[in-house]
């Protein structure tokens, strides 16, 4: 059997090893925090000292980290993942990151003889710990080989974009429309609220409707009650708002759903709201019209 090599085991990469190991996989461990990788080690993980030894002593590394800054500092440290690289290592990025990110860590790796590969993911911790993610690569699919099988246990789908960098652009567009249709559902129920309706009904208006989505019903809960516990953190969502609107700039793409998402978002991280789930764009929605003054 395989071994696959993990670098951070955090709200997403722990539930990630743990169905690597359910399936079978020997898995070799690195976290920054170490204290934070005991129940993986509990669970028959391997906890190593550095990234560079978890590269070296595995056929395949995963980095799951907070963002590309994060990613950079494992990579360059002096123990780090660079250092364990060899011809014919291959490192799956399965963070988001900017795009111009991945490449150039691509880059930095191949002048090591090794391979990297882009691989986030869409999913929040439920798809995580139910094996549902959908994992967006930067590669052809004739070049996934000996990932598939990995890839397997992690979610229920593959799917290839070409070449490094796309996995990652993919993540972006696809967290791009994730972050307006919430702050969509949060606009709609304020509006219909403001007018007199009923918060039970409209919730029950908007899934049995045209636009009723997985989303709403994985957060509709959240709405009812007006309490936001963590799936997919508002700060997270508005540093993916953040790498999109600079991609968007530097390519001179006009997004202005996604600059007014970016402004919205932002504010409510200001406000103190980044550690909820980031459909509490809802309650940075509902102070707004709080403060109007009519």
């Amino acid at each position: 059997m395989k071994t696959a090599g993990w670098i951070g085991t955090g709200q997403m990469g722990t539930p990630m090893v743990k169905n690597l190991l359910k399936a079978g996989f020997s898995v070799n461990l690195y976290n920054r925090t170490p204290e934070k990788a005991a129940p993986l080690v509990a669970a028959d993980a391997f906890q190593l000292a550095s990234p560079a030894e978890v590269v070296k002593q595995s056929d395949v590394t995963f980095l799951m980290l907070t963002n590309g800054a994060a990613i950079g500092e494992v990579m360059e440290a002096q123990a780090g993942v660079l250092a364990g690289v060899t011809e014919g290592t291959t490192i799956v990025d399965m963070s988001t990151i900017a795009p111009m990110d991945s490449t150039s860590f691509a880059h930095r790796v191949a002048q090591k003889g090794g391979r990297y590969i882009d691989a986030p993911v869409s999913g929040s911790v439920g798809a995580a710990e139910s094996a549902q993610l959908v994992i967006l690569v930067g590669a052809l699919e004739s070049e996934l080989g000996q990932l598939q099988p990995f890839f397997d246990a992690l979610g229920k789908k593959t799917i290839a974009f070409g070449e490094v960098g796309k996995g990652s652009s993919a993540k972006l567009a696809i967290n791009l429309l994730l972050g307006i249709t919430a702050q969509g559902i949060a606009e709609s129920l304020l509006f219909a609220e403001k007018a007199g309706v009923d918060l039970t009904s409209m919730l029950e208006l908007i899934g049995q409707s045209a636009v009723n989505t997985p989303l709403f019903q994985f957060k509709k809960d959240m709405y009812a009650r007006k309490s936001f516990p963590p799936a997919f953190a508002l700060e997270l969502m508005t540093k993916d708002l953040g790498l999109i609107t600079d991609e968007a700039q530097q390519k001179n793409i006009t997004l202005p759903l996604a600059q007014k998402a970016q402004e919205t978002y932002s504010k409510a991280k200001r406000n103190g709201k980044g550690k909820e789930d980031m459909a509490a764009v809802y309650l940075e929605i509902e102070e707004q019209n709080k403060n109007e003054v009519h």
